[in-house]
């Protein structure tokens, strides 16, 4: 039984720091591209970050490029996001995901490319 859970979210001020961590486990790790994902209130949920499984190729939301980082340790069956300089809007629940296709190569960036979500964790940035 596949089962991702998130920890690591909280309220922080704008142009502070959180890391985002997503336990696996059910599923070969290394062998499926992750993503995280995010949703605001009353809005779509939309691509933040995905990674291979290698780790060694990695995508990111243009709003979030340069300020987020994702990065998964395949020894610990565990995918990461750590954001800087946030700001209030990239206050949303943050999902991650793992994607549908074995063999861990491409990246989705939709998230019908997905086959399980974990529960979510919330982020509040306040100004």
């Amino acid at each position: 039984q596949v089962q991702l859970v998130e920890s690591g979210g909280g309220l922080v001020q704008a142009g502070g720091s959180l890391r985002l961590s997503c336990a696996a486990s059910g599923f070969d790790f290394s062998s499926f591209s992750m993503g995280w994902f995010r949703q605001a209130p009353g809005k779509e949920r939309n691509f933040v970050a995905g990674i291979n499984g290698s780790g060694g190729g990695t995508h990111y939301a243009d709003s979030v490029k340069g300020r987020f980082t994702i990065s998964r340790d395949n020894a610990e069956n565990r995918v990461y996001l750590q954001m800087n300089y946030l700001k209030p809007e990239d206050t949303a629940v943050y999902y991650c995901a793992q994607d549908n296709a074995r063999g861990g190569r491409a990246i989705d960036l939709d998230q019908v490319g997905y086959s399980n979500w974990g529960q979510g964790t919330q982020v509040t940035v306040s100004s």
